[in-house]
C-alpha cells in the first residue's frame, strides 16, 4: 500500500509540472500574440539618394510644323504628272506636278492671234488719222482758191468764159468741204485709235493670263519642307484658287518639320510662372526614353473656359534637325519653372505634414516602440515624384512610405 502512494504522488508530481509547461507555452503564446508586430514591409522601405531634380508644368498637345503650306494650283486643269509622294522632302521652286496643257498651249495662240489682229486695227487706225491730218489741213484749198480768184479776173478781163469761172468756184468749194468733211473725221479717227489701243491692251492682258495659266500649270514647291500629304491622283481634275479661292482643289500639304512645335494648354493656376523662351523638355510617346529640349515661343493672352476651368494655350519649339519628329504625334512639354541638379532626393510618398505644415519622414528604427521614428526634414522643390532634401537626412538613409 505504501508503494502505491509513492507512485501515485510521483504521478501528481508530474501532471502537475506538465500543467505548469503548457500554462507557460500558452502564457508565451498568447504574449506573443497580443504584442505588435513591428516588421515593415520591405516594399515601403525607399533610399536617400542623390539626383536632378525640376519643377515644372505640362503642356499636352501634338507635334505640329512651325509652317504649314497648303498648295494649290491658279490653273485648272486636269492632273497629268505627278512628281512627289508624302513623305518626301522637297525645295523651293522644285516642280511638283504637272496639268495637262494642251487646252492651255491652244488658248496661248489663240490669244496671240488676237492680240495680233487688235495690233493690226491699231495700225489702221493711226494710218487713217494721219490721212485725215492731212486732208484736214486743206493742201488743195490755196491752190482751188487762187485758180478761183484769177478765173474770175480773166472773166472781168473778158478774157475766158463765164462757165471756166464757174468751174473754177466748183472745185474751191470741192476742196472747202472735202477740209470740212476731213476735219469732223479726224475727231472719229482719234476715237478710233483709242478703242484700237483698248483692244490692244485688252488682247495683251488675255495673252498675258493664258500664258500665266499655261506656267501656272506646273506647280512647283513654295517652301523647302516635307510633303505631309497628296491629295490627287493623275486624271484628277483641278480647280484654280483664283477662281474658287478656298474651295480650290487642295493638292499637297507641305510643312517645314526641321523646327516644329507643341501646341498644349496650361492651366491658369501655372500660367503666371510660364515666360516667353522658357526652357523645356518634350517627351514623346514613340521615343520615351528620349527627351527633346525646348522653349517656350508664344503664350495665348486669352483664356478658354471648358468645364469651369481655365486653360490658356502655350506653343513649345522643337528643334528637329533629324527630322526624327513626326507631325500630329502625341507629345507632353515639361516647361521647367526651377531646376537642381545634384542634389538629395526623397520620394514624395514618405513626406509627412503636420497641421503647421511642418514636414517629416518614418525612419526604421528597431529600437522605437513601432520599429520606426518620426525625423524632421526640410525640403525644397518637388516634381510630385520626388522632393529635394535640404536637411534632416544623409545619402543613402532608409525612409518609410506612408
Amino acid at each position: 500500500m505504501a508503494g502505491n502512494g509513492k507512485k501515485s504522488s510521483k504521478r501528481r508530481w508530474i501532471w502537475a509540472f506538465v500543467i505548469v509547461l503548457v500554462l507557460a507555452g500558452a502564457g508565451v503564446g498568447v504574449r506573443a500574440a497580443l504584442k505588435p508586430d513591428n516588421k515593415i514591409d520591405p516594399s515601403k522601405i525607399a533610399n536617400v539618394d542623390r539626383g536632378n531634380i525640376a519643377r515644372s508644368v505640362v503642356a499636352t498637345g501634338k507635334i505640329e510644323p512651325r509652317s504649314t503650306v497648303e498648295v494649290k494650283s491658279k490653273a485648272s486643269g486636269i492632273v497629268k504628272k505627278l512628281y512627289v509622294d508624302y513623305g518626301e522632302n522637297v525645295r523651293q521652286g522644285q516642280v511638283l506636278a504637272e496639268l495637262d496643257k494642251e487646252l492651255l498651249e491652244a488658248q496661248v495662240r489663240e490669244s496671240k492671234a488676237n492680240l495680233q489682229a487688235a495690233q493690226a486695227a491699231e495700225e489702221a487706225a493711226l494710218a487713217s488719222l494721219e490721212r485725215n491730218k492731212v486732208e484736214a489741213e486743206g493742201p488743195d484749198v490755196p491752190f482751188t482758191k487762187a485758180g478761183m480768184d484769177r478765173a474770175r479776173q480773166l472773166n472781168r478781163e473778158g478774157l475766158i468764159a463765164k462757165n471756166v469761172v464757174e468751174d473754177a468756184e466748183k472745185l474751191y468749194q470741192m476742196a472747202l468741204n472735202k477740209q470740212s468733211s476731213a476735219f469732223r473725221t479726224l475727231a472719229v479717227s482719234r476715237a478710233e485709235i483709242a478703242r484700237a489701243k483698248a483692244q490692244v491692251a485688252q488682247a495683251t492682258a488675255v495673252l498675258e493670263r493664258a500664258s500665266e495659266d499655261l506656267r501656272n500649270s506646273t506647280i512647283t514647291s513654295p517652301i523647302d519642307g516635307l510633303v505631309l500629304s497628296r491629295n490627287v491622283e493623275v486624271g484628277n481634275a483641278v480647280s484654280s484658287i483664283v477662281v474658287l479661292g478656298s474651295q480650290a482643289t487642295l493638292l499637297f500639304t507641305l510643312g517645314d518639320v526641321s523646327d516644329v512645335f507643341v501646341r498644349g494648354k496650361v492651366d491658369q493656376a501655372d500660367i503666371g510662372k510660364v515666360y516667353m523662351n522658357q526652357p523645356a523638355r518634350i517627351v514623346v510617346e514613340s521615343f520615351r526614353d528620349k527627351k527633346f529640349d525646348g522653349k517656350v515661343y508664344k503664350i495665348a493672352p486669352l483664356g478658354v473656359e471648358k468645364e469651369n476651368v481655365t486653360t490658356f494655350e502655350v506653343q513649345v519649339s522643337i528643334h528637329n534637325p533629324g527630322n526624327q519628329l513626326k507631325a500630329a504625334m502625341s507629345a507632353n512639354a515639361e516647361i521647367i519653372l526651377e531646376e537642381k541638379p545634384n542634389v538629395l532626393l526623397v520620394p514624395e510618398a514618405a513626406v509627412l505634414y503636420d497641421k503647421d505644415r511642418n514636414a517629416s519622414v518614418e525612419v526604421p528604427d528597431v529600437t522605437a516602440e513601432k520599429g520606426r521614428k518620426k525625423m524632421p526634414v526640410k525640403l525644397g522643390i518637388s516634381n510630385g515624384v520626388k522632393t529635394e532634401l535640404i536637411s534632416g537626412l544623409t545619402q543613402g538613409q532608409k525612409v518609410i512610405l506612408q
